[in-house]
């Protein structure tokens, strides 16, 4: 990732960039401001890692959330009696019940 950089970069490019830098630093501070630079590189390393780290357990737990909403949506609950259909009044016939007979209007069954 952090060889992105030098991708662009030749060598002569390099060349010139380490030169102004021990113009710049001098020879003593130029070998200190490499050791910080790694060390900030490492700790930045590190941070973005934690950061990964911590943004999967964090969608992790939202994905294990949702299912356990899901399967508790699939469980089938009992309806409040406000939301119950309503029972019909009229009963069916039961095989020891006769069928009552309709009769067409103006017409007599004997039975």
């Amino acid at each position: 990732m952090y060889l992105l950089i030098f991708e662009f970069l030749g060598t002569t490019e390099l060349l010139v960039i380490l030169v102004v830098a021990l113009i710049i630093f001098g020879p003593r501070r130029l070998p200190e401001l490499g050791r910080s630079l790694g060390r900030s590189l490492s700790e930045f390393k590190r941070a973005s890692e934690d950061f990964k780290r911590t943004w999967e357990m964090e969608v992790e737990r939202e994905r294990f959330e949702k299912e356990a909403e899901i399967s508790r949506a699939m469980v089938a609950e009992p309806l409040p009696p406000e939301y119950a259909p309503p029972r019909e009044t009229e009963s069916f016939p039961t095989a020891d019940q006769p069928e009552p007979l309709v009769q067409p209007a103006g017409q007599t069954v004997a039975g």
